[in-house]
């Protein structure tokens, strides 16, 4: 241990946000290297020999952050840290950061900007990526910084800084933000193009510019004007500092973003709540007016929260590496989804043979060293986690002596680690105030890389102690150690100024990054997707064993946020994501700029399917959301593999009872006579995991309790409930089928009901309409992309009366009208060689349902081109002619017609995509 030395003022900070929180000591010696929490400590040195933060080459560095940003936590493991963690020392910038649909570098002359929207497809077809590619520089003329610095920060958006000397330059850029807003001084405002750009729109200080295919639009101060001189548009700012730049989704949007050009976002923050079973959550941006009084923005939405949004979203869209982004014309939007659910473990069943669990039981506990020599903080957390898994199973059986041992042993190793001074400890860097647990692996040390992943197994193993022994678990005994691990990985304030706001949860990406440095030209990455919402589990249950229901909650909204996200990302649950040319069922990385079908070690198929199943825990039943999506998975598995799995089929046996668990049995039974269990894993958990499921029936996500932890699950047409009371009385537990439960005190309790095997999702609402071959409006998505056949206008003009159009019909629709909004539409038409086609679109609503139209909407049609390949017509090609009014939807019907109002030939509309709909201006 290092010799007593003075006290950084930082980790002094620490413990006085330890104390104000209740998890530290009221006062702490002036001089100490170990910093006493509760019964536990920490270190304020790191041990000799170690490292902290470095560059690739091994020199020390601190955060690159201006003067402003200089005692704030830096929010590593982002998907712009590369800003503030300088990983490799000749680039004082940053690498390629994926903010989507726009993509960034820093460099020297500013902010190179891109929008890639075509997938390639690398490394001998194991990946694809949207790379990051330039398409213009926003910057400042003369403009030459010798670095770039994170300036300020919330929760999606960042703000780069540059100066030289003689000029600054500030950028706003944030996920989701289809603009970038620049503030600049000592120079012109300079976008430099990578090739001249054409121009297509002239407003004086409003350009619109194609580059590379992109269409994009430049807003400058009124009364300036742009100049374009070959690859250089430069606009004076005259008494100004501002200026702003939009990637468009098409040309006709121009008006739409002008609109919104001068309100400049300065801050973004999420929201969340949980109650009765339900997760909702709102994401905000803040705004300030530059010009005018508008403070409203456009924000593009990733797939996995328009699919759970209500609110009204426009019909502009925007490729990206998550598939199809769609706008929201607001500063705010909200998400409402059904809690995942977790158990300690799961519930007893008569599926179980007793004699047979006790034996493999204590297999475990008996063993010479049942931490497998594990030392650093990684390999320590998987034997804590093989541990925890088992001693509410040793519970259930009775078996309350090794039930006993187990926590025995859980209990000296982690207050092992959580003691500073011996061979394990945890160290805090005033610098990037984060603790590092010392041994280090992975680069949790060198790149803070991983803390949520190494510290969940951590988090985890003290909440199954809390759930026997809440005394350890107090602020004054070992809390407070688990508290201090938790505000490192997942810290819930942001005000809190010794560690960062969600250190790896990127609250608007819908998932965590385990890179602390971000320093890739894909960007940032996650592999182990579930060993991310194993510590999101892991504070489910560390909150409900201590009462912190504050906790509790983050953990659900972590653990139901990513849980979609790692359907829709890492399994393309609705195969509406991955690239058709990918060819995989499956990701085992997820990269800022796409997706790879590898591991960081391996190229073994079963790792790579396996990777983001384990740990298997009671946090792992969200997987059994997505069935088909696990069976795809497991048969590409085995198409891979050149058959069922070997090294991790103890996993993969678990992964599949989630969508089938007889045919996992009939593999546990054929097979677990001869098997070496995964280091996280021993075959008295697998053994139980899959009996149980057998017998009980795969988890079933349509029904949710009104407490986090609660399940249900369905076999035939018996449904069994099962809930967890941590609390010390009974409760009542309501199901969202309207079953309840009795739970005893500090018990789990499980009950029966009828069900079906696999419900159907309850159909899915919003204001957005997919149209499907056979007429169909649908706000449904997944499907699969089709067209129907527009019949030839004859050589006659039908322009204004729908001849043998397509039609397609919503019918039941219930909705109230959105004040100022409009009906919105994009249909991907196509005349292949055919010219002289033009397409036209009418809606009609029928507001009661009674078979009179109170409503139609005529727009101008479409001239299509004579070349193969899908076009867009949207609603921008303005009203040809309308008549009635638009009202509340009570029962409504709604209709599309499209026809050929000219042309001598037939051509084509595109069915079964989001690039296909109707948006109806209703909420």
């Amino acid at each position: 241990m290092p010799a007593p030395r003075t006290r950084p003022a930082a980790v002094a900070l620490l413990a006085s946000a330890l104390v104000a929180v209740g998890v530290g000591p009221a006062a702490v010696p002036a001089a100490a290297a170990t910093v006493p929490v509760g019964s536990g400590s920490y270190s304020d040195t790191r041990p000799s020999g170690t490292s902290g933060p470095t560059t690739n080459t091994g020199t020390p560095v601190t955060p690159k952050v201006t003067d402003a940003a200089r005692n704030r936590p830096v929010p590593t493991n982002d998907w712009w840290s590369s800003l503030a963690f300088q990983r490799y020392g000749d680039n004082p910038y940053s690498t390629p950061m994926y903010g989507h649909p726009l993509t960034y570098q820093a460099t020297a002359g500013g902010l190179d900007v891109g929008y890639p929207t075509t997938p390639a497809i690398v490394g001998d077809g194991r990946q694809y990526e949207y790379a990051h590619k330039r398409d213009l520089t926003i910057g400042l003329t003369g403009l030459n910084s010798p670095n770039t610095k994170a300036d300020d920060w919330s929760d999606w958006t960042v703000t780069p800084y540059w100066s030289d000397g003689a000029r600054t330059l500030r950028t706003t850029i944030g996920h989701g933000s289809p603009f970038v807003y620049a503030k600049g001084s000592g120079g012109n405002a300079q976008i430099t193009t990578a090739g001249s750009p054409a121009v297509f729109a002239d407003q004086g200080n409003v350009l619109g510019i194609t580059v590379a295919g992109h269409h994009y639009a430049l807003f400058a101060p009124t009364g300036s004007d742009w100049n374009v001189a070959g690859s250089t548009v430069t606009a004076g700012l005259g008494s100004k500092d501002y200026f702003s730049v939009a990637v468009l989704p098409s040309t006709d949007a121009l008006a739409t973003f002008k609109k919104y050009a001068f309100s400049f976002v300065t801050g973004s923050k999420v929201t969340w709540n949980y109650s009765g079973g339900t997760v909702g959550a709102t994401y905000t941006l803040t705004t300030e007016a530059k010009e005018g009084t508008e403070r409203g923005t456009l924000q593009a939405l990733y797939r996995h929260q328009w699919l759970n949004t209500k609110d009204p979203l426009t019909s502009y869209t925007y490729v990206s590496p998550r598939g199809t982004m769609k706008v929201r014309e607001s500063a705010s939007f909200t998400t409402s989804q059904k809690a995942s659910a977790v158990l300690p473990a799961l519930p007893k069943s008569n599926g179980v043979d007793t004699a047979r669990l006790r034996g493999y039981l204590n297999e475990v506990v008996n063993a010479s060293d049942p931490f497998s020599g594990a030392s650093d903080t990684y390999w320590t957390g998987k034997a804590l986690g093989r541990l925890a898994q088992l001693v509410p199973v040793a519970d259930q059986i009775g078996e309350t002596g090794t039930r006993d041992r187990m926590l025995g042993l859980m209990k000296g190793k982690l207050q092992d680690w959580f003691t500073a001074g011996g061979a394990n400890e945890f160290s805090y860097d005033k610098d990037w105030k984060t603790l590092t647990g010392y041994p280090a692996s992975y680069g949790s040390d060198t790149e803070l890389n991983d803390h949520h992943f190494h510290y969940s197994y951590y988090v985890y193993a003290a909440a199954i102690v809390a759930q026997y022994d809440p005394a350890w678990a107090a602020d004054s005994a070992w809390g407070g150690m688990v508290k201090a691990l938790v505000r490192d990985a997942a810290n819930p304030s942001r005000t809190d100024a010794a560690f960062p706001f969600l250190r790896g949860f990127d609250v608007y990406a819908g998932h965590s990054w385990a890179s602390g440095h971000q320093g890739f030209a894909a960007g940032n990455n996650q592999e182990s997707s579930s060993e991310s919402t194993n510590l999101s589990a892991a504070l489910v249950l560390w909150g409900s064993a201590t009462g912190d229901t504050s906790l509790r909650d983050l953990g659900t909204y972590l653990l139901t946020t990513e849980s979609e996200s790692i359907a829709q990302y890492w399994f393309d649950a609705d195969e509406q994501v991955f690239p058709s040319s990918f060819g995989h069922d499956t990701a085992g990385m997820v990269w800022g700029s796409g997706a790879a079908y590898s591991t960081w070690w391996t190229a073994n198929p079963e790792e790579i399917h396996g990777i983001n199943v384990l740990p298997v825990t009671g946090g792992s039943l969200h997987l059994g959301g997505e069935k088909a999506a696990i069976r795809r998975n497991i048969a590409e598995m085995e198409r891979e593999n050149g058959g069922p799995a070997v090294e991790w089929r103890d996993i993969l046996w678990e992964f599949q009872s989630l969508a089938d668990p007889a045919t996992a049995r009939a593999k546990w039974d054929a097979g677990h006579a001869g098997y070496t269990p995964e280091q996280g894993e021993s075959k008295a958990h697998t053994y139980h995991w899959i009996n149980t499921l057998d017998t009980l029936g795969a988890p079933d996500a349509t029904v949710t309790g009104d407490i986090p932890t609660s399940a249900v699950f369905t076999k035939g047409t018996t449904r069994t409930y099962a809930a967890h009371n941590h609390g010390s009385t009974a409760r009542t537990v309501t199901f969202s089928d309207g079953k309840t439960l009795s739970v005893p005190a500090r018990s789990t309790a499980t009950g029966t009901g009828s069900g079906s095997q696999e419900p159907d999702p309850e159909p899915p609402t919003g204001n957005t309409f997919q149209l499907r071959s056979g007429g169909t409006l649908t706000t449904a998505t997944g499907g699969t992309a089709g067209s129907d056949t527009i019949a030839s206008a004859g050589g006659t003009n039908h322009d204004g009366t729908p001849y043998q159009p397509v039609v397609y019909e919503v019918r039941g629709v219930n909705g109230t009208l959105t004040p100022g909004a409009q009906t919105a539409f994009r249909l991907q038409v196509d005349a292949g060689t055919s010219v002289g086609l033009g397409q036209q679109a009418r809606i009609s609503y029928d507001l009661t349902g009674d078979g009179t139209f109170d409503r139609t909407e005529t727009y101008h049609y479409f001239a299509t081109d004579p070349v193969t390949g899908w076009e867009e017509y949207t609603q921008a090609r303005g009203l040809k002619a309308s008549t009635g009014t638009l009202g509340a939807l009570v029962g409504g019907t709604v209709r599309l017609e499209v026809w050929n109002a000219i042309g001598n030939g037939t051509s084509k509309l595109q069915t079964g995509t989001d690039k296909s709909v109707l948006v109806i201006p209703y909420s």
